[in-house]
């Protein structure tokens, strides 16, 4: 080959390579930023129904399927909730028994590929929980957003808001818990969220643009009676409260923070959303700087919101290391940064956002105990 034709081919193969990097770092970078709400996140996995029984489901074994607590069940029309593995009970060696607490709508069969979720109620909190509330509507930065409201008679209020991939069915895990302190709840949608507009460039922004909202709903609380509130986010909803409590013009009717699983460390979220989309390692740093590209995202807005001495008001982490989504060490970090303000409450073997799922009840304890004060 000619020298020139060989400089040609070089030219031409290395722009080749480098258009089809910048096309699979886009296409990675959506995989990250596009979490459809009410859809599992890529890091769930799918498990097989074997076999039915009253009160009884058998799943695929694996580490999911044996997780610890109370779930929900989905698959294309059908949504059930399980709760712990039953001992005792004859099962293959590749399987095991979960108690299956309810079908709420379909049907289970042997054969259906589903996946565990944290959220495990589906409708709304009347038809779901049989607590009365409100379908109301909040002025946000893009339109109305639709939200519920369960009203209570204190006058401090609890907004909460889901985070990746979930949407505000997540949030009514502790409703009824809320409803018996009788707390006020506005469980929020947000821009993405069915029945809200979508951001204009169509992506998630882990919480960078999407806590205007939640600042909009901060807003209407205060219009319509609430003298304080406490902010409840799980994910990305974590880091939207954290953004609304440096940055709210409303901020000082912040009376405490609520952190669940808090999505602290973009990169990293970032590279295990890509990862669990099976991106190939060597294309995982494209994805990140394509993501946070794309969606204009800066690390450091958010280390200034959770920085030392940024949060002044009282705040409870809930979070786990068996979390591969949010990072763990971060969370701690966090903790560690306000002693006597931050307090981190550790749940093991629960994945992301599903730190109640895996203990309900020691959850709703330090919940109960972190409130009391505040209200």
């Amino acid at each position: 080959m000619r020298p020139a034709t060989a400089t040609a081919a070089a030219v031409s193969t290395v722009l080749g390579v480098g258009a089809a990097a910048v096309a699979v770092g886009r296409y990675a970078g959506d995989a990250a930023l596009k979490a459809p709400p009410g859809r599992p996140l890529p890091s769930d996995p799918r498990l097989t129904v074997h076999a039915t029984a009253a009160g009884q489901v058998t799943l695929t074994r694996s580490l999911a399927s044996l997780r610890p607590g109370t779930y929900g069940l989905e698959a294309p029309g059908v949504h059930a909730v399980v709760g712990p593995v039953l001992e005792g009970v004859e099962h293959a060696a590749h399987t095991v028994v979960r108690r299956l607490v309810r079908v709420t709508h379909g049907s289970l069969v042997a054969g259906s590929r589903v996946r565990l979720t944290p959220w495990v109620h589906s409708g709304d909190p009347t038809t779901a929980l049989g607590l009365a509330h409100k379908d109301v509507w909040i002025p946000g930065e893009l339109g109305s957003l639709p939200a519920w409201f369960v009203p209570g008679a204190r006058e401090t209020w609890v907004i909460t808001v889901h985070g990746l991939g979930a949407t505000r069915e997540h949030p009514m895990n502790i409703m009824e818990f809320l409803a018996e302190q009788q707390i006020p709840v506005l469980d929020i949608a947000y821009r993405g969220d069915p029945g809200a507009l979508r951001s204009p460039d169509g992506l998630g922004h882990l919480g960078d643009s999407e806590w205007r909202d939640l600042d909009a709903a901060i807003r209407y609380a205060v219009r319509y009676g609430a003298r304080r509130v406490i902010l409840h986010g799980w994910s990305t909803g974590a880091s939207m409260a954290l953004f609304a409590s440096a940055d709210s013009a409303l901020r000082e009717r912040i009376s405490g923070l609520v952190l669940d699983s808090p999505v602290l460390d973009w990169e990293a979220t970032l590279r295990a959303l890509a990862a669990a989309r099976r991106i190939p390692g060597v294309l995982l740093p494209l994805a990140v700087r394509a993501a946070s590209g794309r969606a204009g995202l800066d690390g450091d807005r958010l280390l200034r919101a959770a920085g030392r001495g940024a949060l002044r008001v009282p705040t409870l982490i809930i979070h786990g290391p068996d979390d591969t989504l949010a990072s763990w060490n971060s969370s701690r970090e966090l903790a560690a940064r306000g002693p006597g303000l931050i307090s981190l409450h550790a749940v093991p073997y629960a994945p992301h956002a599903a730190m109640w799922n895996a203990d309900p009840t020691g959850y709703e304890e330090t919940l109960r105990r972190f409130l009391t004060p505040l209200m």
